[in-house]
């Protein structure tokens, strides 16, 4: 915990210009608020409200249902490759993965860790196997084993074996290696979208 606080204090810092110039990118590319704000579920199960900057346009979340039937993930997760409802700029903060920078206050409120399993959305969490809810011991984080290891392209339940590998053997070494991949998975955007 300690280390998160430090490292993302220190991130906020050098980045507050540049989440600046991103924040004001969103707002004059389409309206609606800078940030997004989504209730995910944390370690233990507890709630949390979990803050991205927009990528789609405003009232996304109420079209989700008629795009059910393209979800391109098995499993509880939805993801969508071409999804109409992200703006131009969307689907470059995306791809980048900029969209997540603004969970680096989610770590300081102690919701999150740097690295750890993907915040899962309630709704997903209801369609979990009795499996999948071992990822949900520990603090989500904004990166993982898994977003280096494939992203988007892996099947739900490679994502969940990756989250159980990253629980039963982390160390500080681990959480470091994942940082250092990381950088070039964000430059390259490999399975983002």
């Amino acid at each position: 915990r300690v280390v998160d606080v430090a490292d993302t204090l220190i991130a906020l810092i050098l980045l507050f210009p540049f989440l600046l110039l991103i924040a004001l990118v969103v707002r004059l590319d389409s309206a609606g608020a800078v940030l997004f704000r989504q209730i995910r579920v944390g370690k233990d199960q507890r709630l949390f409200a979990c803050y991205k900057f927009r990528s789609m346009r405003e009232g996304a979340e109420e079209e989700k249902a008629e795009l059910l039937d393209r979800n391109e993930v098995e499993g509880p997760v939805f993801k969508m490759r071409d999804d109409p409802r992200i703006t131009p700029v969307g689907r470059f903060l995306r791809r980048s993965s900029l969209d997540e920078l603004p969970q680096l206050l989610n770590v300081l409120m102690g919701h999150m860790s740097l690295v750890g399993p993907r915040p899962a959305i309630p709704s997903e969490v209801q369609r979990y196997q009795p499996w999948h809810k071992r990822r949900l011991d520990v603090a989500p984080g904004i990166t993982g084993l898994w977003q280096v290891s494939g992203r988007s392209q892996l099947t739900f339940d490679e994502m969940v074996l990756l989250d159980l590998y990253y629980i039963e053997n982390w160390s500080p070494v681990l959480d470091l290696q994942i940082l250092l991949r990381t950088l070039p998975q964000v430059l390259l955007g490999e399975g983002a979208y």
